[in-house]
């Protein structure tokens, strides 16, 4: 009987305590979605969009110089003036160039897991935030790509963005690929079977790009998730997503919470450069406010992804051991993937140095920002890529910051694996010296192709 009693106040301190938790959340996303719509923020981003040109804005600084392509690189220290200029900017095209495909795959599954949301009842305030995201997000996009192409294609000409724009661009072999449609088809099956008892909250939105598309694949860029799995995967978790499991709806949002937190990384200190400049009555490039309020917007958002990670899913029942499953394999695609490497020429670049990414900085310098021939780019780039320098040590500094701060946020998250929760992958990737004899590989291999 005592033993009764117990259990019984156990559970009703436990509802009270979950009672109490949605409250704090419940009031928190409303608190969010009423100033995000009050806050002006996007259509201040608009307003620069449609203003901007290159030439106004081509011989200022857009950011502290070591936010810079190359930076601390032997290229950089043997740079002109304008030149470091204009690295300074190829890095603000080349990391909004990435926000942007990032951004991207966020529009599609804000409106996966919005209509999962919708379909449980009692959470109309965080559809309509993450209708109001999916709007902010088009217009974030839209500026990144207009004023990072008409700024790269004015630096550089076409031909290099084309080899950066391959090594971004989506490409399915679905339907062509035997293994991979059938592959595809299995993990459908599996996904909808795992998930069968849950399909009365599965996602109208899914369901109407079933009936549309031969083949959903909602993230057609190599952004967070595309740049993780193969087209076939990238279903997977998308049927997962928006499958009708409250807890993976939620669980999306820690995978886009570390694309919020890298872009927070990389976005804060021209936050600080553009106060600055406007304490010291200075001019303010177009890009660089463009960032300062993007950064705004964008707190709405990494707000978003913390409370329904790390709070709203527990207003639902325990996830199951598939459900674990499937939220853990999403953090370790997502960290081998983006996060497990150090760049030497891309200080906020967290994924190993790749023959895209060399074949991008070899024409960027015979373009005429530089106009080397191909003995010289090839003669620099191995010093940049297989030899140690302050980039590298740069790199490896922002690194470990962004390990740190991902270490914080998971550390509570109890149905995580210890790879997931201490960030093992990332952690792993952390070495100058392993990252400069990959180099040397990848960079022999690349010199190869170049020659013959």
């Amino acid at each position: 009987m005592v033993d009764t009693i117990k259990a019984s106040e156990k559970q009703k301190q436990f509802l009270t305590l979950t009672e109490d938790q949605r409250k704090k959340h419940s009031k928190l996303i409303e608190n969010t979605y009423r100033i995000n719509t009050a806050s002006d923020y996007t259509e201040k981003i608009e307003e620069l969009d449609r203003s901007f040109n290159y030439s106004s804005n081509s011989n200022y600084y857009w950011s502290e110089p070591e936010h810079s392509l190359l930076y601390g690189t032997p290229i950089y220290e043997a740079a002109s003036p304008s030149q470091k200029i204009a690295l300074n900017h190829l890095h603000w095209f080349t990391k909004y160039n990435y926000t942007a495909e990032t951004e991207t795959e966020t529009v599609a599954f804000n409106q996966i897991t919005s209509s999962v949301f919708e379909a449980i009842g009692g959470y109309d305030t965080i559809c309509k935030e993450l209708d109001l995201e999916t709007q902010q997000e088009r217009s974030h996009i839209h500026a990144f790509r207009k004023m990072g192409l008409m700024t790269a294609t004015t630096l550089l000409g076409k031909k290099p963005l084309q080899n950066l724009q391959k090594s971004h661009s989506y490409k399915s072999s679905l339907g062509s690929d035997s293994w991979l449609t059938s592959q595809y088809y299995a993990l459908r099956f599996l996904a909808k079977n795992m998930l069968k008892n849950k399909r009365q909250y599965y996602s109208q939105y899914l369901d109407k790009l079933e009936q549309k598309e031969t083949f959903v694949v909602t993230t057609p860029t190599k952004g967070i998730l595309g740049r993780a799995v193969p087209a076939s995967w990238q279903g997977f978790f998308t049927f997962n997503w928006g499958g009708g499991s409250p807890f993976l709806a939620c669980q999306y949002y820690a995978a886009r919470m570390m694309g919020n937190m890298l872009l927070k990384g990389m976005e804060y200190p021209l936050v600080k450069y553009y106060r600055k400049l406007e304490k010291q009555g200075e001019f303010i490039p177009v890009p660089t406010a463009v960032s300062y309020y993007h950064h705004l917007d964008e707190s709405f958002h990494t707000t978003i992804s913390q409370v329904l990670s790390k709070e709203m899913y527990k207003d639902f029942p325990q996830p199951t051991v598939y459900e674990k499953l499937i939220a853990n394999l999403s953090i370790y695609m997502v960290q081998r993937a983006s996060f497990s490497g150090l760049s030497g020429v891309f200080p906020h670049r967290y994924l190993k140095d790749d023959q895209f990414l060399m074949t991008f900085v070899y024409e960027m310098l015979q373009s005429p920002l530089f106009g080397m021939s191909a003995r010289e780019a090839l003669h620099w780039m191995e010093q940049c890529f297989c030899s140690e320098h302050e980039g590298f040590h740069l790199a490896a500094k922002n690194h470990q910051r962004l390990l740190s701060d991902f270490r914080r946020f998971f550390n509570d998250f109890d149905f995580l694996w210890p790879v997931n929760r201490e960030m093992r992958l990332m952690a792993s990737g952390s070495s100058i010296d392993k990252t400069i004899q990959n180099n040397i590989k990848t960079f022999k291999q690349f010199s190869r192709l170049v020659v013959c």
